[in-house]
């Protein structure tokens, strides 16, 4: 399929890009010579290896790296855009990036990124990757990159994802993968991949924090104005967005219920921020969303629950008081009725692909 790769490498050639940016230097860039001695020996650079019709949100992952050597303070990561043929390569909105044919150098990392449309990966790109693979300490797949890996076999008995909408025909064109369809991203031993679209970014600033720790992933998720680096079990889909309320009044009730997890959330409460009677709230609610708002709330719940679970550093009845479960048991059977399974099993799963990437 047509797709491009990101691979962060030790080499330093330079080239120029048809957006005016250096091939090898993404942003704020500094010459070699300025780079020389011990700052170039840590320096990791980026590549990108594209093909016609690249799914441009793709290239925003790289905003991370940007901004991580914003925040060092140093060129801590380099741009080569690389290509089978090289040359100019056109993406999905129908502009050129100029690219450097493949060499025969091999990267730190390599990171596959997807197109719109899935297509068949030539021969070429599928040796180049089974070769990098080898080389590679870290192989990563965006959005429908997880089918360039698996058709490479490189996702053979490992966990996956990709973005929801090609999911089910990545688990059934390639049964060998564990995929996890409902992340945000996934890792398993040195292998990551990551949902579509903005899940790029995420993956990509988990990418800067298990190279320069979790303070800088912090300090570049701030200069983009993001949530700090969502944590790959949370859910493609926002409970928020699932309700889809049609009117203010519905909508104001979701967020203070989301800002105020802790709180009862009544039906009064929730009546009260919507400027509303509890029974007028009620039947509006039901009929925009579908749901009752205790369920609702409950999904909320579940949602921030999870996250904190991600984060790892919570305990059980931490996370069911800040979630406004009030304890331990009542967050029991609301997972149990939600997944099929205890948050104790979910946290287990987190932990093990914790473990698992730093094998």
């Amino acid at each position: 399929m047509a797709g491009f790769v990101v691979s962060l490498t030790f080499q330093t050639e330079r080239t120029p890009h048809s957006l005016g940016l250096a091939v090898t230097h993404f942003g704020h860039a500094a010459s070699e010579r300025d780079r020389a001695g011990e700052a170039e020996k840590d320096m990791l650079t980026i590549g990108f290896v594209v093909f016609d019709d690249f799914q441009v949100m793709g290239m925003a992952a790289l905003s991370a790296f940007e901004m991580a050597n914003l925040v060092l303070g140093r060129q801590a990561y380099q741009v080569t855009v690389l290509s089978e043929q090289g040359g100019p390569v056109r993406n999905s909105l129908g502009f050129a990036v100029e690219t450097q044919q493949f060499g025969e150098g091999f990267f730190d990392t390599t990171v596959t990124i997807g197109s719109l449309r899935v297509k068949p990966s030539t021969p070429g790109l599928l040796a180049y990757l089974r070769d990098a693979a080898g080389a590679s300490r870290r192989v990563a797949g965006i959005c429908t990159g997880a089918y360039v890996l698996a058709e490479a076999g490189l996702l053979d008995g490992r966990r996956a994802t990709t973005h929801w909408s090609h999911a089910r025909t990545l688990q059934r064109l390639y049964p060998a993968v564990k995929v996890e369809e409902d992340r945000i991203f996934s890792v398993d031993g040195n292998v990551w991949t990551s949902a579509g679209m903005t899940a790029g970014l995420d993956l990509a600033m988990a990418l800067v924090e298990d190279d320069f720790g979790a303070e800088v992933a912090k300090a570049v998720a701030r200069k983009l104005v993001v949530y700090l680096r969502r944590p790959g079990g949370q859910s493609q889909f926002s409970a928020l967005l699932d309700l889809e309320p049609r009117s203010d009044r519905v909508r104001r009730a979701l967020v203070h219920a989301k800002e105020n997890l802790r709180n009862d959330l009544s039906v009064e409460e929730l009546a009260e921020a919507a400027n509303l009677s509890p029974r007028q709230f009620s039947r509006l609610f039901r009929q925009e969303t579908g749901q009752t708002p205790a369920k609702a709330v409950e999904h909320l719940r579940l949602e921030a629950a999870r996250v904190m679970m991600e984060e790892g550093r919570h305990s059980m009845d931490v996370i069911a008081r800040e979630t406004g479960f009030a304890d331990r048991e009542r967050m029991r059977r609301a997972f149990l009725r939600a997944y099929g399974q205890p948050p104790q099993v979910i946290r287990r799963s987190v932990e093990s692909g914790r473990v698992s990437a730093l094998d």
